[in-house]
């Protein structure tokens, strides 16, 4: 399908430029997100009227995105997820799951503007781009955790699972020797180990005796 940019888009080309995709690209994205009109002779006639208006109103989103760098540039979102002892999540966290996060701190953006070529399946902490304009983008931070409490520790670098480990007390840590301690991890073992002595009477020649 031929078409008409309204906008920079990667790797097509600029405003105005008349370039052919494939039909479910036009359709499913070009068209819908008002990237691009279709190439009929109307709809260029109608873009070079419009032409002026559509540039101009593209350098003030543009500048608009830009100062929205300034705010959003190093920002860090949260996002809670349940995981096993490995790391990987029960589920994962999506390009609407990190939008929403956005929106929560005061930022709306759309799904679609954030750059994800796959979900994410484990905690950690990952870099994400984020398109706020065909020409503008800034990289977050999305930190996905446990809790709070490790997204704390993963954000000034630490290992959540040496700081699990860290918290943990050893059974020797309460014995003044290491007999005691494997006496209590291992009472039956230990009790098994001891002599037996068995109390008998003596013999009754030997009391004669």
């Amino acid at each position: 399908m031929d078409i008409i940019l309204l906008e920079r888009v990667a790797k097509l080309g600029q405003i105005g430029d008349v370039v052919s995709v494939k039909n479910g690209f036009a359709r499913n994205f070009l068209l819908p997100q008002k990237k691009a009109l279709r190439a009929t002779k109307a709809n260029m006639a109608v873009f070079e009227v419009q032409r002026k208006d559509i540039e101009a109103n593209n350098l003030v989103a543009k500048s608009e995105a830009e100062a929205l760098v300034a705010k959003m540039t190093n920002i860090s979102v949260i996002l809670i997820r349940q995981a096993g002892e490995s790391g990987q999540l029960f589920g994962s966290v999506s390009s609407r799951d990190i939008a929403d996060a956005l929106d929560a701190t005061g930022y709306k953006v759309g799904k679609n503007q954030i750059i994800l070529n796959r979900a994410l399946k484990t905690l950690g902490l990952y870099d994400i781009t984020v398109r706020l304009h065909a020409e503008v983008d800034v990289s977050i931070v999305v930190n996905v955790a446990r809790s709070a409490e490790e997204a704390e520790i993963q954000a000034a670098g630490g290992d959540i699972d040496a700081e699990a480990a860290s918290e943990e007390f050893a059974v020797e840590d309460f014995f003044e020797n290491e007999e005691d301690a494997d006496t209590a991890l291992n009472p039956v073992a230990k009790e098994e180990d001891a002599p037996v002595v068995i109390d008998t009477p003596p013999d009754e020649d030997e009391v004669q005796k």
